[in-house]
């Protein structure tokens, strides 16, 4: 079953890229868990999905995702 919404698209900034995926590409939705959803960017993309070890998953309001890198503070 397809979790998606036509509208919705996941952004990421990865490897000097900046990218706006829709759901649909990913076969993905905003209920799904931050591993699956870093499955699916890292097969979309080719990668290991252990590129994305390090990477949050920040779920907007209007239903689109973010996923970037750690924010680190101190």
């Amino acid at each position: 079953m397809t979790m998606m919404n036509h509208n919705t698209q996941l952004h990421i900034r990865y490897d000097g890229r900046s990218m706006d995926i829709p759901f649909s590409d990913l076969d993905i939705g905003p209920a799904l868990a931050d591993n699956a959803i870093k499955r699916a960017i890292a097969a979309y993309l080719d990668v290991p999905v252990d590129k994305f070890r390090h990477y949050v998953i920040d779920r907007h309001e209007n239903g689109n995702m973010t996923i970037r890198p750690e924010a680190v503070f101190g």
